[in-house]
């Protein structure tokens, strides 16, 4: 199931914009902060869908039947791009576990790449809902590789999968190869990818807008 998170006009709408902005996009103070915002409001609308108990609380006054959230969440992300949404998730779900993914596209003198995986920095995630934040869907195989060893190593209750910007390319590789159990959540949606693999109109490499420009190795 796709959630875009702009069909409806609201602030996030104004977020992704300047995400998309050229003249925006240089201030990397507020790059970083706009992914973080859209990882709010994404991780405050999962949040209606997750379990919760209620809990009878002492007051000053006396007692509240009170909803408190049953379970925590894990919250992953993949390395670097993503770190900005996950700051984003965990402003709300302040007491969840995290995950750290290393996958990355390692490019050929040929054009082509592979995503290679270095690590995974991970808790149990037996019975578990992962939040899973990056700010690009592109091809989808970043997404795939690392659910796919989620998979095989645990049993996941739900996967939630949080993106700025989709393609539909890539959206319909993740349904396609990691089950019906996920659910994705976006920014907005674009149709088009180009031959090197990048989101058209997107918005660029947002790692490199977020942090800087890297070396190919």
């Amino acid at each position: 199931m796709v959630i875009n998170l702009s069909k409806q006009h609201s602030l996030l709408s104004n977020w992704v914009a300047e995400l998309r902005n050229v003249n925006v996009q240089g201030d990397r103070m507020r790059f970083r902060r706009n992914l973080e915002r859209i990882a709010e409001v994404a991780a405050y609308e999962i949040s209606k869908e997750l379990p919760w108990e209620t809990v009878e609380i002492a007051t000053p006054l006396g007692t509240h039947e009170s909803k408190l959230l049953k379970d925590q969440p894990v919250l992953a992300t993949i390395l670097r791009a993503g770190l900005p949404m996950h700051n984003g998730m965990l402003n709300y779900f302040d007491k969840a576990d995290n995950a750290f993914v290393s996958a990355y596209r390692k490019h050929h003198r040929d054009g082509s790449f592979e995503i290679s995986m270095e690590y995974m920095s991970c808790p149990d995630l037996n019975n578990r809902v992962v939040l899973i934040s990056d700010p690009m869907l592109a091809t989808g195989a970043s997404l795939v590789k690392t659910i796919q060893h989620m998979k095989a190593e645990w049993n996941p209750a739900n996967i939630h999968v949080v993106v700025a910007i989709a393609c539909t390319v890539g959206i319909e590789f993740l349904e396609r190869e990691c089950g019906t159990n996920i659910k994705i959540w976006c920014g907005d949606i674009d149709e088009e990818l180009t031959a090197k693999s990048y989101i058209v109109p997107g918005l660029g490499d947002a790692g490199d807008l977020a942090y800087g420009s890297k070396m190919q190795s």
